[in-house]
């Protein structure tokens, strides 16, 4: 799978990590960086992540700031993107079954020094439901439609 990665200062070391762990599982990564801890502004990378999933260049994207949240909001700002800050494991597997969340935001300082390989590892490997689910995502591309201007 082609995954889009990009991150903020706050989450760049955990990026590199999930870069190594995502190429060794086979995966092909595009790193939008960052790759220091010199302050840098998230919505730069989210855009980039985002504009790459949105244009179907990129499968999935996973983006790191220091909470999430940031990244979320930017990377749902584009047509077809379902971004979610999840911190674990369980947010991981429900927002791929339910909303097929395409772009991942985690919370590096939430998560710190645990692992977040198997909590990627779920979100990558868990599958989109569809039925009831799929209703309800067909509202949301309703609603972009409304409201996004191309």
């Amino acid at each position: 799978m082609r995954i889009a990665v990009g991150s903020d200062h706050r989450g760049y070391q955990i990026k590199g990590k999930l870069v190594t762990l995502l190429t060794a599982d086979g995966h092909e990564i595009i790193d939008f960086g960052t790759d220091s801890d010199q302050a840098v502004d998230y919505p730069d990378y989210a855009v980039s992540v985002a504009k790459t999933v949105a244009e179907g260049k990129a499968e999935r994207g996973i983006l790191i700031c220091g909470n999430g949240f940031g990244m979320a909001i930017v990377a749902n700002k584009f047509r077809g993107v379902r971004a979610a800050a999840c911190a674990d494991e369980v947010m991981a597997e429900m927002c791929r079954r339910h909303n097929d969340v395409n772009i991942l935001c985690l919370p590096g300082d939430l998560i710190g020094d645990r692992p977040v390989g198997d909590l990627v590892r779920v979100w990558l490997a868990t599958e989109f439901e569809g039925g009831r689910h799929l209703r309800r995502l067909e509202k949301i591309k309703h609603i972009e439609d409304e409201s996004i201007t191309p």
